[in-house]
């Protein structure tokens, strides 16, 4: 059994500051690349950022230089800082982890259950 919880999200004003973060628990032999999608209204789920095991990064365009996505491996957490948040960054997120879990040899991708960021004008 695996399971990813989300915490933080919620609404904020343009330009204000919110942060993500995202445990995974349960049968783990490796954890290895992290990171987080988004689904706005009526738009299909996109990358937000994403981060490996040995701390490499990939954001998406719309979010570089504002958002910033880090994590602990020893604790199995990624974790995504937003600022200068936008209206356009309405959306659910979701954390998502690719995981082998312990007696098993394929790595599979696990879910967060979503969290939901809403930015005000």
């Amino acid at each position: 059994q695996v399971q990813l919880v989300e915490s933080g999200g919620g609404s904020v004003q343009a330009g204000g500051s919110l942060s993500l973060s995202c445990a995974a628990s349960g049968s783990l032999f490796r954890v290895n690349g992290m990171g987080w999608y988004r689904q706005g209204p009526g738009k299909q789920r996109e990358l937000v950022a994403a981060i490996s095991s040995g701390g490499a990064t990939n954001y998406a365009d719309s979010v570089k230089g504002r958002f910033t996505v880090s994590r602990d491996n020893a604790k199995n957490t990624v974790l995504l800082q937003m600022n200068g948040l936008e209206p356009e960054d309405t959306a659910v997120y979701f954390c998502y982890a690719k995981i082998v879990r312990i007696g098993q040899i394929n790595e599979y991708d696990y879910w967060g259950q979503g969290t939901q960021v809403t930015v005000s004008s």
